[in-house]
């Protein structure tokens, strides 16, 4: 018998990375001042970021059972900071005080 859903040990759900994704593409949206006409740019932006960060490994250590929802929204934040910005778009580094 062959499983029909493959999921390599220790990477996210389906759920848990649409979850990821979303705070990540509020985070987006948040950087731009949540201007209207930016949603679907952002998400797309944010699915790049989170499978980035899958494919790096960071996101199995923030999906963790052992982690809170809270740790796991800071560590995106910080994860997208740190990684200067997401695909496609400015760094935050690069916004002025």
């Amino acid at each position: 018998m062959h499983p029909t859903n493959l999921q390599a040990p220790g990477a996210p759900t389906t759920d848990e990375r649409r979850k990821m994704v979303e705070i990540a593409a509020y985070f987006l949206a948040e950087h731009r001042g949540f201007a209207p006409g930016g949603a679907d740019t952002d998400w797309l932006r944010a699915e790049q970021a989170i499978d980035a960060m899958i494919a790096d490994g960071l996101a199995r250590a923030l999906g963790s059972d052992s982690v809170h929802r809270a740790d796991v929204t800071e560590g995106i934040r910080n994860a997208l900071k740190l990684g200067g910005g997401l695909p496609g778009g400015p760094s935050p580094r690069s916004e002025r005080s």
